[in-house]
């Protein structure tokens, strides 16, 4: 992402996992994971939407850690249909999170199914301070119930969430959406508006 990238492996369940980390230069308000898209359609750790996750991450005080997927990059493995992936980011979040420190837990599209599995399988206790889902896959994956203060961004104009698949997983848990006019799955040209919009989101002071 920049000269300060740091690049590391942890040991994954199904093989050496490649990670990218960014840490903000002051002490760090805690661990943020980010996942990307679909393995299987080109989604890797240095996906533009993730990036620009991790970027936001970071500006907020967060030490952000993106990785690859089993079978992605360096990281060891083959895909896993969902299952395995959910098990490697929290074989990453168990070795880069410190005892006790506050954790975000972010995805893009299918990253966004991985992070709500994530927030839902880690014990009480260990729970993430804040999920945020960016176009999640809602259509081919069960993307889990999240806590009410969880940050749900998708593009109106979305070809392959649509939108209005988006809304039948957030109705029964009266789950507010933030809507991008005119925006499509990958955000192409909205990235520095989808920034804004986590940055705000924390700035309101609902972190």
């Amino acid at each position: 992402m920049n000269a300060g990238t740091r690049r590391v492996t942890v040991a994954g369940p199904a093989g050496a996992l490649e990670c990218a980390i960014d840490a903000h230069v002051h002490a760090p308000a805690g661990l943020a994971l980010v996942c990307h898209p679909h393995p299987l359609h080109g989604g890797t750790m240095d996906n533009k939407v993730v990036q620009t996750l991790a970027r936001a991450f970071v500006q907020l005080g967060y030490t952000a850690v993106r990785f690859n997927f089993r079978g992605v990059g360096a990281s060891g493995g083959a895909w896993d249909e969902g299952r395995g992936e959910v098990d490697d980011a929290l074989a990453v979040v168990a070795a880069q999170r410190a005892s006790g420190q506050p954790l975000v837990v972010a995805g893009f599209s299918f990253g966004g199914y991985v992070a709500s599995q994530v927030a839902a399988r880690l014990p009480e206790g260990e729970k993430p301070a804040r999920v945020v889902l960016v176009a999640p896959a809602v259509r081919n994956f069960e993307v889990a119930p999240v806590s009410a203060d969880a940050l749900v961004v998708h593009g109106e104009a979305d070809d392959v969430v649509p939108l209005a698949a988006l809304f039948d997983w957030a109705r029964p848990q009266s789950l507010p959406v933030t809507v991008l006019p005119g925006a499509g799955h990958f955000f192409h040209g909205q990235l520095p508006v989808l920034k804004q919009i986590v940055l705000r989101a924390w700035h309101r002071g609902h972190a």
